[in-house]
């Protein structure tokens, strides 16, 4: 990603609208833009943002371009025609990296194009540019018809001189990135080039050496699979009162996900499903690490239960249990790894579920009386993304029959050949197809509606669903 030429923020805060459909990218943005001093308001949709943009002028905006609704490019063009609005800077945020996309954002009115990923202070030093830098008025005759060729097609765009320009910068900027990248690609394919110089005799001692290495590293990683699969509840897992079933797919030999469900005393029962971010050996092993603290057997290390006064055993708070993990893991420790939560606790004879989030989907909860899946969302951080965190705890009371279902966010976000995401609905209207029939049969329709939709190269995410029925 290109960088700011001096590397510096703006000069003073500013009053900065953001449109981001993604609640975690949304809430990591407000976070960078309050620590250099700015005010904030976030619209989760194009629509919500505009809402924002006409209650108050804001000095800038920052829009995604992927949302429900209203697009980022529909978001620009309603702020761009009107004229109490147009001078407002507007910088389009996408992972797209098509030149019609940048077409479309000159067509839009777009004043800067940043592709993501990108570094905070890149974004901020584009900002401070177009900040510096007046807009061309409604008036002033600037803008003209514009008509570009590109692949083939014909565009005609309406743009002015200084949007041009800064769209220029923007995309020039984002080219000398990647043609940097290549340059560094060019230097490690010559350094390779010259590495295969080497005698006949070296090369065969290397491969010999390779194959012994790759041997050793298949039988460590079928040993680490084989531990992993020890954080995963047992095949004929039972617990009274109710019907249990889950589904664990990784998307490599080892994953980030896992899940459990288990008896923590005679009236009780744990359950949660862990994201850890990332994939492979990494994430794998703080998956493991994690998993350590969260067995519901007595000991030293385990947050769920402890050895109480009496000598009986004592079930902690789900929020007691979130804030403690926070506590013990930090992103510095492992890379800039964090991980996501969901974990609740069962009251096996009274159906009262405590449960506490860490920056999870939301739990779903099948009324068996009847009506559409609930989605119970909690805003919150993820586990070991922000130090001293106190995380908050709810309660659901069901009712006999009642459902719930947990899940990694490889469910809602597997993505089809067209990269469109499976989503909520779809999601909530296979849960409630399969109500009526044996929850493991749910769970089943469930993973295999989301292996359809990821036809024909299957899920790049790991996925993992674990539904629990209550039965008193």
């Amino acid at each position: 990603m290109a960088q700011q030429l001096d590397g510096s923020a703006p000069a003073r805060g500013v009053d900065v609208v953001i449109a981001e459909d993604s609640r975690m990218q949304a809430r990591m943005l407000i976070r960078r833009l309050e620590e250099a001093g700015h005010t904030v308001r976030w619209g989760e949709t194009g629509g919500q943002a505009l809402a924002l943009v006409r209650e108050r002028r804001p000095d800038i905006i920052v829009s995604d371009i992927e949302m429900p609704e209203m697009t980022g490019y529909e978001f620009c063009k309603a702020v761009k025609t009107d004229s109490a609005l147009r001078t407002i800077p507007f910088i389009l945020l996408s992972t797209l990296a098509d030149p019609i996309d940048i077409i479309r954002g000159l067509d839009a009115g777009a004043d800067n194009y940043v592709t993501k990923p990108y570094e905070p202070e890149y974004l901020l030093g584009r900002m401070q540019s177009l900040l510096a830098t007046p807009l061309e008025s409604a008036d002033d005759g600037a803008a003209a018809m514009l008509e570009v060729t590109l692949a083939g097609q014909k565009f005609r765009v309406k743009a002015g001189r200084q949007q041009v320009l800064n769209l220029l910068v923007s995309t020039f900027e984002n080219a000398v990135a990647k043609n940097q990248e290549l340059v560094v690609a060019n230097q490690e394919l010559s350094v390779a080039r010259d590495g295969l110089q080497k005698s006949n005799e070296e090369l065969s001692t290397a491969n010999a050496e390779i194959s012994r290495i790759n041997a050793h590293m298949l039988r460590d990683l079928k040993a680490a699979a084989k531990v992993q699969r020890s954080l995963l509840p047992a095949v004929d897992v039972a617990i009274p009162g109710t019907s249990v079933a889950w589904r664990y797919v990784p998307c490599q030999s080892l994953a980030g996900d896992f899940l459990n469900v288990f008896r923590l005393d005679d009236e009780h029962a744990g359950l949660f499903v862990v994201d850890v971010s990332g994939h492979g050996v990494p994430s794998s092993l703080m998956a493991v690490t994690v998993g350590r603290f969260l067995t519901p057997k007595v000991s030293d290390q385990s947050l769920l239960v402890r050895q109480g006064p009496d000598g009986r055993v004592a079930v902690a708070r789900p929020a007691e249990v979130a804030t403690q993990l926070n506590r013990l893991f930090q992103a510095d420790e492992f890379s800039g790894l964090y991980f996501t939560l969901l974990y609740g606790v069962l009251h096996l004879p009274t159906g009262r579920f405590d449960y506490c989030s860490g920056g999870h989907p939301p739990l779903v909860r099948v009324p068996a009386g009847g009506g559409p899946p609930e989605f119970h969302a909690m805003e919150s951080f993820p586990i070991a993304f922000v130090p001293d965190v106190e995380y908050e705890q709810r309660t659901l009371q069901l009712a006999a029959g009642d459902r719930l279902f947990l899940y990694s966010d490889g469910v809602p976000e597997a993505m089809d050949k067209d990269r469109n995401p499976y989503g909520d609905d779809a999601m909530a209207a296979c849960i409630a197809a399969g109500r009526t029939a044996p929850i493991e049969a749910g769970v089943q329709e469930l993973l295999e509606a989301v292996e359809r939709w990821c036809q024909p190269v299957g899920p790049l995410d790991d996925v993992s669903i674990l539904g629990v029925e209550w039965r008193p």
